[in-house]
């Protein structure tokens, strides 16, 4: 293991950065207080696997909007080739115009700060990193993906809900859960109360319902009236 790298690791808070990006100066995570945040590196731009990322977080931007999630972009590059590359994206046949900002991270400051920076591939490009970061700015969950392989858009944004879900109603999420599937209750810690749940088979998983309807109600409709 490279022994400049810094590996933040999840629950830890975030690492606290400035910089410049296609939308202007940001102090992270100071700017972001109260929100969620995807943040996302890249190997390089005008790559075609990254070129389908960026175009589907921007088609799937109302959803994280919805989740009170921010999504922020980084790779080892500079912004003038970085506003060059949203702009193609712009002019694409079946492109986005890319609102979310993507930072300048040529000194890759930012991307060794964050463990992004793995020597065995390459010393000067990012691989693809996913942080999810919670609104108190403590990282929740990390991904880590090879240049070859695209993301999946969709697990992460089932991970930013089901990580609210489990802050709201202090629940587990059990294999392949999606929204509307049964939740995990917590397991008996105490000898009387597996009394109470020995007729469960295994009486240590319990289930029980959580419909949309409920998270709806109890996470996104009370941030809508906040709003």
């Amino acid at each position: 293991m490279n022994e400049n790298m810094c590996m933040p690791l999840i629950g830890d808070v975030a690492p606290e950065f400035v910089a410049s990006t296609t939308n202007g100066v940001i102090k992270f995570p100071n700017d972001f207080r109260g929100k969620w945040v995807v943040l996302f590196s890249h190997p390089s731009d005008f790559t075609p696997v990254c070129t389908t990322e960026f175009i589907e977080f921007q088609q799937n931007m109302a959803d994280f909007k919805r989740m009170n999630t921010v999504l922020i972009g980084l790779s080892v590059g500079s912004l003038p080739s970085h506003l060059a590359w949203l702009d193609s994206m712009s002019k694409m046949q079946h492109g986005a115009v890319i609102e979310f900002p993507l930072i300048d991270d040529l000194d890759k400051n930012i991307a060794k700060k964050y463990g992004m920076i793995h020597a065995g591939v390459s010393d000067t490009h990012a691989v693809r990193a996913v942080f999810i970061i919670d609104s108190n700015a403590k990282i929740r969950a990390i991904l880590y993906y090879p240049a070859v392989l695209g993301r999946n858009i969709n697990e992460i944004k089932r991970m930013v809900m089901g990580l609210q879900v489990v802050d709201r109603f202090g629940v587990a999420l059990p294999v392949n859960w999606a929204v509307g599937d049964d939740v995990i209750v917590p397991a008996p810690t105490k000898f009387n109360e597996v009394q109470k749940n020995i007729k469960q088979n295994p009486w240590f998983l319990s289930l029980k319902k959580l419909t949309k309807k409920e998270i709806d109600e109890k996470i996104y409709k009370q941030h809508i009236r906040k709003k």
